[in-house]
């Protein structure tokens, strides 16, 4: 269009033909300074070695996923990709949600552009691929398929129209931008048949065609142009029939006045359970049990990007149920103020009005099915939903009710730390429970997640290998003013003297702790020493286990001495530490002559009689039976074995030996299970 004596040469942009040179954006992108820094300066950017797995993943997969190397010999794709990519693996800036990094995405293509400028109703080139795209996605996402057939295609682009101007659009827009949405599948078995582009584009274009409001159905689309109509004229009706009837005594004049104002309000109420019904279909999407058990919705997109690490599933298997659940995360990211600022520069209007409606129908649905105990992966899929909807006030009264935050064995990525941090970390209400055991966390996780903590009143973080590093941390927390944590548990972490040297100093200047557990956490002769010099500066402690640390008699026994004289401190847990018999009996000994001092428990037995947290012990070795190391548990479980015998023969009360030989064949079991001869 632009005349030809303006123009000497043209090209036409291919994308990377060169898989090689795709390789290289994907480095020069990927390891870029910025993209690892954290928000405010806390900033632990990714290293180097990080950066260069996230590129040799995402190649790996490249080379066998060729569906995703199709899209991506698109520059704009590739773009797409790495953006994903730094949101999923780097700390995410303020305010930057996965829906802003699509939208901005769409923008960057299609910012002002019309569809056919020689058309004069000017339609944005992004409306109407709402509307044709969005269309299909929806129905895609509906019927839960991702392979549509020509047939598919042609019946949501050709869907309503009648006049040659409308086909005369959908042609321009066959040849301009259907490509850039919908691509021939390469992959074998669906042979003919298109799919999106980007897999996640089309839960995004399913998501935009609902908050649109372009699902309508007949008795809708009619309603409303006869509800407007009505609007219309009966505000100069009413305004004509108010003078007569001053003027004539007609009765039925009321009656018909009042009649055209329920027209409108009548199609309200129907366009009200529409928008209900829409809010119920997203609200079990996101709670659909048969998806309880899978990876969090985060997972899923960055195994669609970097692949699943393993045996790829044979093409012959049945195919899995198709899961959508990033449909509902964009439902409430595009309802957010943000997008909908940039929606609309693209064409896209989305009232206010009809957002605030939508936003109320979605939390009376959220109100009802949000309070069941959900799974740690879907909990974290609900938090992500109130992430990307941006919006503090929703979030608190649609969570007002959430007392306990189970996220154990959820692998916490930077982002996610994020997302929980920003949807939990302003709200007023206690949290009874915070469980983040086995969740791969690290200190910047730890320090991004603070707002959280101080919320909580037990708070569970075994099983992170959290080294000395981490209890700096830990240390701040305590000693904040807004603590109100009375159980920490700390087991299975590295944390060592040099960890519990910081953690004794926020105990000193804590008022809330009561319960602490450091079990395995490698403190050894150094730690327990230095507990056992620090423990009279903190005055509220109840109970603290520090079994199974690799300490021996002296400083087991220094300890023990430090809990006996402590002013509140009513039980110690010292088993399977490396005492010898002189030393378990040294501290049975103490804790039979302490008068209102702690109590000691170093085996399953008290003198000739089972010790009443025999099973306390017992599981908590089968708990962790597969984490620690296994000659060292069936030694120590040996020695118990021989304490239970010696105290049976010991006895000659007849319901005491029964006790004994109860507990003896719960240790055989675990040593059965440990392979030993027991």
């Amino acid at each position: 269009r632009i005349p030809s004596k303006y123009v000497g040469r043209y090209g036409e942009i291919c994308g990377f033909s060169d898989t090689n040179l795709q390789k290289l954006y994907f480095q020069l992108r990927l390891n870029q300074p910025d993209c690892g820094t954290g928000a405010g300066g806390a900033g632990i950017s990714a290293t180097l070695a990080q950066r260069d797995s996230l590129v040799e993943m995402l190649s790996r997969n490249l080379e066998g996923h060729h569906q995703i190397a199709a899209a991506c010999f698109l520059p704009s794709y590739c773009w797409l990709v790495c953006a994903t990519l730094h949101f999923l693996h780097a700390p995410t800036p303020p305010g930057q949600t996965l829906t802003s990094i699509y939208t901005s995405f769409l923008r960057l293509n299609f910012s002002g552009e019309t569809l056919d400028s020689t058309d004069p109703s000017n339609l944005s080139l992004m409306a109407y691929a709402a509307r044709t795209m969005g269309k299909l996605a929806y129905e895609g996402v509906s019927s839960r398929k991702t392979y549509f057939s020509e047939d598919d295609v042609r019946g949501c682009l050709e869907a309503g129209l009648k006049t040659e101007e409308e086909f005369q659009l959908l042609h321009v827009f066959r040849r301009d931008a259907l490509r850039f949405f919908l691509a021939p599948c390469v992959e074998p078995g669906h042979r003919g048949t298109f799919v999106f582009t980007v897999p996640a584009m089309q839960e995004y274009l399913a998501a935009l065609y609902i908050v649109l409001g372009l699902r309508k159905t007949t008795f809708q689309r009619v309603g409303k142009e006869v509800a407007e109509l009505v609007g219309r004229v009966g505000e100069d009706v009413s305004l004509v029939l108010g003078i007569v009837a001053k003027l004539l005594p007609l009765r039925a004049l009321p009656l018909l006045f009042n009649l055209l104002k329920v027209v409108p309000r009548v199609f309200g109420r129907v366009v009200g359970k529409s928008r209900e019904a829409v809010a119920q279909a997203m609200v079990l999407e996101m709670f659909r049990e048969e998806d309880y058990y899978n990876d969090d919705v985060l997972d899923q997109m960055g195994a669609s990007i970097l692949g699943v690490e393993g045996p790829r599933r044979h093409p012959d298997e049945p195919p899995e149920d198709e899961v959508f659940e990033l449909f509902p995360m964009f439902m409430g990211g595009l309802l957010s103020a943000q997008n909908r600022a940039v929606l609309a520069q693209l064409g896209c209007p989305i009232k206010t009005l009809d957002a605030l409606e939508n936003a109320q129908a979605i939390k009376k649905k959220l109100g009802k099915l949000g309070r069941q105990v959900l799974p740690p992966s879907e909990l974290l899929d609900h938090l992500f939903f109130h992430y990307e909807f941006q919006n503090q006030r929703f979030s608190a009264e649609v969570l007002s009710s959430l007392r306990q935050l189970n996220l154990a064995g959820v692998r916490m990525t930077p982002v996610k730390c994020t997302v929980v941090a920003a949807v939990l970390g302003s709200g007023r209400h206690a949290l009874d429970e915070v469980n983040l055991a086995s969740c791969q966390l690290d200190p910047a996780g730890l320090h991004t997640l603070m707002p959280v903590f101080l919320r909580a009143r037990k708070l569970g973080l075994q099983l992170n290998s959290l080294g000395p590093e981490a209890c700096s941390v830990l240390r701040d927390l305590l000693l904040h003013d807004q603590c109100q944590i009375t159980t920490l548990r700390l087991s299975n972490n590295p944390l060592t003297a040099a960890g519990v040297a910081q953690l004794v100093e926020g105990l000193a200047g804590n008022s809330s702790l009561t319960h602490l557990s450091l079990l395995h956490t490698g403190l050894g002769d150094e730690g327990l020493q230095l507990l056992a010099a620090q423990l009279d500066r903190n005055r509220q402690l109840q109970e603290l286990n520090v079994a199974y640390n690799g300490a021996g008699d002296t400083a087991a026994l220094a300890l023990a001495q430090a809990a006996r004289d402590h002013p509140s401190l009513e039980l110690l847990h010292l088993y399977f530490n490396e005492l010898s018999s002189e030393g378990r009996q040294a501290l049975r000994d103490l804790g039979g002559t302490a008068k209102g001092g702690a109590r000691v428990v170093v085996s399953l037995t008290e003198g000739t009689a089972v010790s009443e947290y025999w099973s306390v012990i017992l599981s908590e070795v089968q708990r962790n039976l597969n984490s620690w190391d296994r000659g060292r548990v069936r030694r120590h479980l040996d020695l118990l074995l021989r304490d239970l015998e010696d105290s049976r023969g010991a006895t000659l009360n007849p319901w005491r030996k029964a006790q004994l030989l109860r507990v003896e064949g719960e240790v055989r079991v675990l040593l059965e299970q440990l392979g030993g001869s027991g």
